[in-house]
């Protein structure tokens, strides 16, 4: 018999990581989906080759939804933290 209760510490290694490293990365993804992206264009002019960055694409629909779901859920994660903290006093 163990004076370690594996179960527990299962649970506490898995919410932590589930909060601690999952919902900055959703919020990262979330961020990135959102974001404009820019068009690099290569513009050749006799034996010189320049790249434009100048250029920004917005994101289309698709990646605008798939990013709110993702601001969603962590904002949906925070309510339900604090949810928990005050049932709890």
């Amino acid at each position: 018999m163990s004076w370690i209760n594996w179960a527990a510490l299962g649970k506490i290694l898995g919410v932590g990581l589930l909060a601690g490293a999952g919902l900055p990365a959703l919020f990262a993804i979330g961020l990135r989906f959102t974001s404009p992206r820019g068009k690099d264009e290569i513009v050749l002019s006799g034996d010189t080759a320049t790249v434009n960055t100048a250029r920004q694409v917005a994101p289309g629909p698709v990646l605008i939804a798939a990013g709110s779901l993702c601001f969603a859920m962590v904002l949906a994660a925070i309510g339900w933290g604090i949810y928990i903290i005050v049932k709890g006093a």
